[in-house]
């Protein structure tokens, strides 16, 4: 008995049949979307105690808090569980990949491609999400430094992901709505997010620089 049968086609057609769900779609998004707030909202008021931080360094410190456990924990799931789709005992996790599988088959059809761009977020990007948190609020030197590394990151594992799947002909979701809601909207904020991040710390670390050499050079111009 399944609710759904998704066809993947790569190399040749697969068929994988999603088990019956435990919990209602309300239900998978809906405690998703609270967690995410309170993950976000305990980063907030942890950092109000630090001292010298701006309001924009502690909604910073919030994405990366969310980000980072969303990559460890979600990702880091499908990653290692890959008969996920065929779960039946209502575990969350399982029923969250279930549910995204609307607007992205590759996931349930385990997708060579997806499982290597979800392993290394989950296991490098991850930590380094949560390290960035630390860095921020100890004002740690290589902060910004790490901020663009990991969004060059995520920036760059967003991309792979939407032309692997223009490149496999875009055509993995279920209806329009999952389509967009699931696969464009809400893989949208790893693309925006991550962008105003290393512009931000572009600018931050570029004003270092130019702090740092600007006496060096009106020596060089007085000898």
């Amino acid at each position: 008995e399944v609710l759904a049968t998704f066809y993947y086609d790569l190399h040749k057609l697969q068929e994988t049949k999603l088990a019956d769900f435990s919990l209602a779609q309300s239900t998978i998004v809906g405690a998703y979307g609270i967690a995410s707030v309170l993950v976000a909202s305990f980063i907030w008021l942890i950092s109000g105690r630090c001292a010298k931080l701006s309001k924009i360094e502690r909604l910073i410190m919030c994405w990366w808090a969310f980000t980072g456990l969303t990559h460890m924990v979600l990702e880091g799931y499908f990653v290692f569980s890959p008969e996920f789709y065929k779960d039946k005992t209502g575990n969350f996790l399982a029923e969250v990949w279930k549910e995204y599988s609307k607007g992205d088959s590759r996931y349930a059809g385990r997708d060579a491609g997806i499982v290597t761009i979800e392993g290394l977020t989950a296991v490098i990007e991850g930590p380094a999400c949560l390290l960035a948190v630390y860095a921020i609020a100890k004002r740690k030197y290589y902060s910004d430094l790490l901020q663009i590394s990991i969004s060059l990151g995520q920036l760059y594992g967003t991309a792979a992901y939407f032309i692997m799947s223009i490149l496999q002909g875009d055509n993995f979701a279920i209806s329009p709505f999952y389509y967009y809601s699931y696969y464009i909207i809400a893989n949208s904020f790893w693309v925006w997010i991550p962008s105003l991040i290393v512009i931000r710390s572009w600018k931050i670390i570029s004003a270092a620089v130019a702090s740092h050499q600007a006496p060096t050079q009106k020596k060089n111009k007085t000898r």
